[in-house]
C-alpha cells in the first residue's frame, strides 16, 4: 500500500468515525432512558424495613447526582470529539492552567461526595446502632454453599460457640459445654415477627460470603476470622407481601451477594416474616438441636 492510499483511508476514517460517535451518543443516552423505565417493573418494590424507608431517599439521590454526571461527561465527551475532529488546517491548542474550569470539576464533585457520605455515614450509624427493646437475636453461618442459623431457646440466649467444635455434623460449631447452648435450635427456615428488632450474628466458616436481604435492605459481609453485625426491623409479613404482589408462591429469600464459588447462585435460604402471634406458635413448635443429637450431650458434657 502505497502513501497516497494510506493518506486516503485515513482521511476517510477521520471523516466516518466523529459521525459514528455522534450517532452513537444520540442512540444511546435514550436507549438508557426508555430501557430504564422499561424495565422499571423489574426492579425491587418498596422495602419492608424500617431503616429500608431511609435507604431509599438517599440511594435514589446518589443515582440522580451520578446518572447527571455520568450522562454529562458523555455526551460532553463524545460532543468534543466530533466538534473538533479532524480537519485540514485544524491544529490542536494546549490550554495551560484553565483555573476555572480545574476549580469547577474539583469543587462539585468533592462537595457532593462529602454530602452523600454524611447523609450515608449518619444512617449506617443509626442502622448499627444497638437495638432497643425485645431483640431477636440470630447467629448466622455461612459455608460453601449454605446458610445456617441458630436461634436461643427458651432462655432468650445464644449459647457459646467455636470453630474448634465444628464438624460435619455441628455445622454451627455449638459448644455443648455451655449450658446456655443446651436449648438452642438450628431450623432449616429463618423465622422472624413483624415489628420486632432483629440482630445478625454473622459469621463464616470457609471463605468470604454476603448475606443479603434484597427486599429489607440488608447486606453484610461473612468474613472469616471476625462476627459482623446487622440490624433491622420487617415492616411487612410474608402473607402481606404475597396479597400486595398478587403472587401466592412469593417468598423473602437470603442470597449471598459475594462471588464464593461456582455453586454461589445457589447459596440461597427462605425468610419467613410472621405475625408476632404466628412466631411466637412457631417457636413453641421447635425443638433443641441437643435433643436431636443427643450424642452430642455425652460427647461434649463429659469434657
Amino acid at each position: 500500500m502505497n502513501k497516497e492510499t494510506r493518506d486516503r483511508i485515513d482521511r476517510t476514517l477521520s471523516f466516518i468515525q466523529p459521525w459514528l460517535l455522534l450517532g452513537f451518543i444520540i442512540i444511546f443516552v435514550p436507549g438508557v432512558v426508555f430501557f430504564t423505565f422499561y424495565y422499571s417493573d423489574k426492579f425491587l418494590p418498596y422495602p419492608v424495613s424500617e431503616h429500608g424507608r431511609e435507604i431509599v431517599p438517599l440511594f435514589n439521590t446518589t443515582t440522580i447526582l451520578t446518572g447527571l454526571a455520568f450522562f454529562l461527561t458523555q455526551i460532553l465527551l463524545f460532543f468534543f470529539a466530533f466538534r473538533y475532529r479532524k480537519k485540514v488546517g485544524r491544529q490542536a491548542r494546549y490550554l495551560k492552567n484553565f483555573l476555572k474550569l480545574e476549580l469547577f470539576w474539583t469543587v462539585i464533585p468533592a462537595l457532593a461526595f462529602i454530602f452523600l457520605f454524611v447523609w450515608g455515614q449518619i444512617l449506617w450509624a443509626k442502622i448499627q446502632a444497638e437495638p432497643e427493646g425485645d431483640v431477636v437475636e440470630i447467629d448466622v453461618m455461612g459455608e460453601q454453599f449454605n446458610w445456617w442459623v441458630r436461634y436461643p431457646g427458651q432462655d432468650g440466649e445464644l449459647g457459646r460457640s467455636g470453630f474448634e467444635y465444628i464438624d460435619q455434623v455441628n455445622h454451627m460449631g455449638i459448644d455443648f459445654t455451655d449450658p446456655g447452648s443446651l436449648d438452642d435450635f438450628i431450623p432449616m427456615q429463618i423465622h422472624i415477627p413483624k415489628g420486632r428488632p432483629v440482630k445478625l450474628h454473622i459469621r463464616t466458616r470457609d471463605v468470604i460470603h454476603s448475606f443479603f436481604l434484597p427486599h429489607f435492605r440488608v447486606k453484610m459481609d461473612a468474613v472469616p476470622g471476625m462476627i459482623t453485625k446487622v440490624n433491622f426491623t420487617a415492616t411487612t409479613t410474608t402473607a402481606e407481601m404475597r396479597e400486595k404482589l398478587n403472587d401466592p408462591t412469593f417468598n423473602y429469600e437470603v442470597a449471598c451477594a459475594e462471588l464464593c464459588g461456582r455453586m454461589h447462585f445457589a447459596m440461597k435460604m427462605i425468610l419467613v416474616v410472621d405475625t408476632p402471634e404466628e412466631y411466637g406458635e412457631w417457636l413453641k413448635e421447635q425443638k433443641s438441636w441437643l435433643s436431636q443429637h443427643p450424642e452430642y450431650r455425652i460427647n461434649y458434657t463429659s469434657q
